[in-house]
């Protein structure tokens, strides 16, 4: 981004300035998105209380056989989020779990211990920086990314994108990028790893970047119903503040993969299943009783917090995920906000590979050439904090693990 560090808070300024300017009949415009905001939540807690399904699900034959029914993928617009169950076996996923807590305790990885200051992103959340291993190159890991049913669910998923117009493309949902990334490992009773709500992918950047205002330019115009969170156009020029662990690559979805039994009450994952509620987020930071430096919490370099204080609408909706089973897996958009239960009250580890959707686009294609020097060295993948634990681990991932499909998606190999 042009934008340097020290001149974030002029820049809101100006922009703020501007947004509203262009925008003068902006109360009208966000009590209509807090009308929707207020009835989707409405409707997520019903039916919460009657005990039926909020977030969409689908079995992986069902996407490996290309038979999704039509209301699934609307379910899955709507919501912005979607659960695709047991994408790998159940013994393949145990496996894993086993092998990964082999090789973080053969390593020594709990007695070199990890320097939290290397690591602020998550600094201003509730729970503070969040206890999830700094492991990319684990066998595992890289398996589980390169596997044919992955690249198929997440060629699914790309494909609810609007990819491409006319000559134009923005990205091929068919084709993807590696982007490693961590792996939770929570044990019973544990209560250090909670999150507050949040969204990834930029916090100011959001108002202040200018491809990001042209991703929400009918947000921003007042026809915000004309917004579609699922439309790539201008995603892939979006610029981020660099920090330890800010994505600078374009992601359709963030994701994991289940490794163990979990679901509510576990210590993991919860969600806003509201895909258009970032225009409630985004109009909210505009009104006339915020600050004109401000962005309703926002700061540069962390995580963009939703807050009771300024969301407390769009938090009505927040609810637990599914219970999932070892194998199955589950997405959500990059506008979406999530957080993480503060415990974990179940008997067993709650254990996640954290793999998301990266689709082959220049931006992300770019991003290869790091990611790939670290992979080699075995140093932490370029986005997060340079602990570089993994450099002299035994049993790390060579290139000789990679299969072709793994090679194409690191870069190596053309597709």
């Amino acid at each position: 981004m042009s934008t340097e560090l020290a001149k974030v808070p002029q820049a809101i300024v100006e922009v703020k300035r501007q947004l509203r300017r262009q925008l003068p009949h902006r109360r009208e415009v966000f009590a209509e998105v807090e009308d929707y905001v207020r009835h989707e939540a409405e409707d997520i807690r019903d039916r919460l209380a009657r005990g039926g399904p909020v977030i969409p699900e689908v079995d992986y034959s069902a996407v490996a056989a290309g038979r999704v029914p039509a209301a699934v993928t609307a379910a899955i617009k709507r919501r912005g989020c979607a659960v695709v169950r047991q994408v790998f076996p159940r013994s393949q996923a145990e496996a894993w779990n086993e092998a990964l807590g082999e090789y973080i305790t053969g390593n020594g990885y709990y007695e070199a211990g990890v320097n939290p200051a290397l690591d602020q992103y998550f600094s201003v959340l509730k729970s503070g920086r969040p206890q999830i291993f700094g492991i990319y190159w684990s066998r595992p890991q890289v398996e589980a990314r390169q596997a044919v049913s992955l690249a198929r669910t997440r060629a699914f998923l790309n494909s609810l994108w609007i990819g491409r117009r006319g000559a134009e493309v923005y990205f091929d949902p068919e084709r993807e990028c590696t982007y490693a990334d961590r792996v939770r490992r929570r044990e019973p009773g544990d209560a250090t790893l909670g999150l507050s709500p949040h969204m990834d992918a930029g916090s100011v950047e959001r108002w202040i970047d200018p491809a990001y205002r042209r991703v929400y330019r009918h947000v921003f115009s007042g026809d915000w119903r004309a917004f579609d969170p699922f439309d790539g156009a201008w995603r892939m020029e979006t610029e981020e503040i660099p920090s330890p662990a800010v994505c600078s690559v374009f992601r359709t979805y963030q994701g994991w993969t289940a490794l163990t039994p979990q679901g509510p009450g576990a210590g993991t994952l919860q969600l806003v299943p509201i895909a258009a509620g970032i225009a409630y987020l985004l109009l909210r930071a505009l009104q006339d009783d915020v600050a004109e430096d401000q962005l309703c919490g926002a700061e540069p370099c962390r995580a963009l917090s939703a807050s009771w204080e300024w969301h407390a609408p769009l938090l009505e909706g927040l609810c637990p995920i599914p219970h999932v089973e070892p194998g199955d897996t589950i997405w959500w958009h990059p506008d979406i906000v999530h957080a993480v239960e503060d415990r974990h009250l179940g008997r067993g580890h709650s254990s996640v590979m954290y793999i998301g959707a990266a689709p082959y686009c220049a931006k992300n294609a770019a991003f290869l050439g790091r990611q790939w020097a670290a992979f080699l060295k075995g140093e932490s993948a370029p986005d997060f904090a340079p602990e570089n634990c993994e450099v002299n681990y035994r049993g790390r991932a060579t290139p000789e693990d990679l299969s072709d499909l793994g090679r194409r998606q690191m870069g190596l190999l053309s597709w």
